[in-house]
């Protein structure tokens, strides 16, 4: 795997993508192979908006291996979430204690090599403009089967 195209891919689409200039508070990319051996980590392969826990991650990466989206809730940072919608190679989830009148949620999309969770505020609109952006950055890992 070519990190340094992982990198640059990264560079040119979270500051567009994440923060106030973007449709995502925060996102993480974590190196994700559920098909290769138990010995190989995932790691935090980059990260923007969120200061993410490892221990948390590793937390998220057994509720995802688990693959009980429908039955149990995970935790991004201190934010609780619910799956609402699974799909292929994705799934979306609403925040279960938010402070925000509109709410909270998370996209997580997997690739070949790759986890991206992308995080955001809102409701309907801005759950679209979020999902419009991790694909835009799954596509791109996608197209170099990373």
């Amino acid at each position: 795997m070519d990190w340094s195209v992982v990198r640059r891919l990264w560079e040119k689409w979270a500051p567009n993508n994440v923060g106030s200039s973007g449709p995502l508070k925060a996102a993480i990319l974590i190196n994700y192979d559920p098909t290769g051996p138990s010995r190989l980590v995932s790691t935090i392969a980059e990260q923007e908006g969120i200061k993410a826990d490892p221990i948390e991650i590793s937390q998220f990466l057994s509720f995802v291996k688990r693959n009980k989206l429908q039955t149990e809730t995970f935790f991004v940072g201190p934010i609780q979430y619910l799956v609402t919608s699974i799909h292929e190679s994705w799934f979306c989830a609403r925040s279960l204690n938010t402070s925000l009148q509109a709410g909270e949620g998370a996209i997580v999309m997997q690739t070949s090599y790759f986890l991206l969770i992308g995080l955001y505020e809102g409701s309907i609109g801005s759950a679209t403009c979020a999902m419009v952006a991790v694909d835009q950055f799954a596509s791109q890992l996608s197209r170099r089967n990373l």
